[in-house]
């Protein structure tokens, strides 16, 4: 496969032909050869987006490379892992023992193993221990360290939302209300004060908003028992990519466009109005600069600032000049690894953004930060060993909990269509 620089350079290439396909339009141009030249555009672009798949996809290859070939900073070399009171002494690797657990079940484990399987569950919090009371030795488990942090990487896949590079992430033992407090004192400025003066009073207002830990659940996923006993099967593979795919998608749809009401207050629907299109279905530069605008500079220069919209809303940004005739989106930087930008401002694709259409809020700006995702740290799984014995299947299924808020609303604006 080649490699990230020479997919970079045909990036550009492919930029720089379809903007020649943009400047073959003009005033003279017929309605029917500028849908044609329109369309030749858009097959370079999406050659373009081809090639930012396979960039990203090498990209997680060499991280994930990088991971393999990384010694587990949780595992000293001679670490004794033996559990007191077992008579053997040897190594445990929690992701094997937990595999071996999900696929035959614990009267599968030996002893020592078994002593591992518990102190995993013991390590679930107070409040998840009372809400898994009845739960019998086989069914639930707190997994373990590694492979939670391969679900969030893969929940992290499906939107930006759950990015701890753009929003931000709040890890918490226990899913009790958590208290958040507010403060806009951003219209009160200090005093010039004279010799011999007494100072005045102004008063700071606190508001509070408060992170709840819905919970959400992967639905069931049945596996036969002919598939779990082939050596060959990888099973943390199927929980990680099933659970954190189904997981994901639901938390970034609710984190995004979430109503507050028993869900996630969603950064758009918190978000405050930073201007309104003049068309219904259309955007123009100008107005994408009065939404740039609408936020406070001291918001717009912080590192999580950025533009959110949809993959179509992206594809109508692409052929927006400004009135000097430059284009407002600018590739990803060959030389200096700099992303694509909008005006110069980094972007982010959400998928659950609405698209261009009338009153729809098909994009917000701000400081990302300022959104708090709360996410609950103990990832729960119950396996079903005999609720589908009858057709020789094990159910899986697995609860995670997580809810959002933005802690500023003047940080982040939208902008909607008429």
């Amino acid at each position: 496969m080649p490699d990230v620089t020479e997919l970079r350079e045909k990036q550009q290439n492919e930029v720089a032909n379809a903007r020649d396909c943009l400047e073959q339009i003009d005033a003279t141009t017929d309605e029917a050869r500028a849908q044609e030249i329109e369309a030749q555009h858009d097959k370079h672009m999406a050659e373009y987006d081809r090639l930012e798949e396979l960039i990203q996809r090498q990209e997680r290859i060499d991280e994930a490379e990088g991971r393999l070939n990384k010694p587990d900073p949780r595992r000293p070399v001679n670490e004794d892992r033996s559990v007191p009171g077992a008579a053997a002494g040897r190594d445990l690797d929690d992701n094997e023992v937990f595999q071996r657990a999900m696929r035959f079940g614990v009267e599968s484990l030996d002893t020592e193993e078994r002593h591992r399987v518990a102190e995993l569950r013991a390590s679930v919090s107070p409040e998840m221990r009372a809400q898994a009371a009845g739960t019998d030795a086989a069914g639930g488990y707190t997994v373990p360290e590694g492979f939670q942090v391969e679900i969030i990487k893969s929940m992290q896949m499906y939107g930006p939302m759950l990015d701890p590079g753009i929003t931000r992430q709040l890890p918490t033992d226990s899913g009790n209300p958590l208290p958040w407090p507010t403060m806009d004192d951003t219209a009160n400025k200090g005093a010039l004060l004279g010799e011999n003066t007494q100072a005045g009073e102004q008063d700071v207002t606190f508001g509070q908003k408060q992170l709840d830990a819905y919970t959400y659940t992967s639905k069931i996923v049945r596996v036969s028992l002919q598939l779990l006993q082939d050596s060959a099967f990888d099973m943390n593979r199927l929980i990680r990519d099933v659970f954190g795919e189904r997981i994901g998608r639901i938390g970034n749809e609710h984190l995004t466009v979430g109503t507050g009401s028993s869900q996630p207050n969603g950064i758009v629907t918190a978000s405050a109005n930073g201007n309104t299109t003049s068309g219904t279905s259309a955007v123009t530069w100008e107005e994408v600069m009065d939404l740039y605008h609408s936020v406070d500079p001291a918001y717009r220069n912080m590192p999580n600032t950025r533009f959110m919209f949809h993959d179509n809303t992206l594809k109508a940004l692409r052929k927006i000049k400004d009135n000097d005739g430059r284009f407002i989106w600018q590739p990803a930087d060959v030389r200096t690894g700099a992303p694509a930008t909008i005006l110069e401002e980094p972007y982010s694709i959400n998928q659950d953004m609405p698209q261009l259409g009338t009153g729809n809020k098909f994009m917000v700006y701000g400081d990302f930060a300022r959104y708090v995702v709360r996410l609950v740290r103990d990832f729960t799984m119950l396996r079903l060993t005999e609720r589908y014995a009858d057709y020789l299947q094990v159910g899986f299924i697995g609860f995670s909990r997580l809810d959002g808020e933005l802690v500023d609303g003047s940080a982040v604006k939208h902008m909607a269509n008429a």
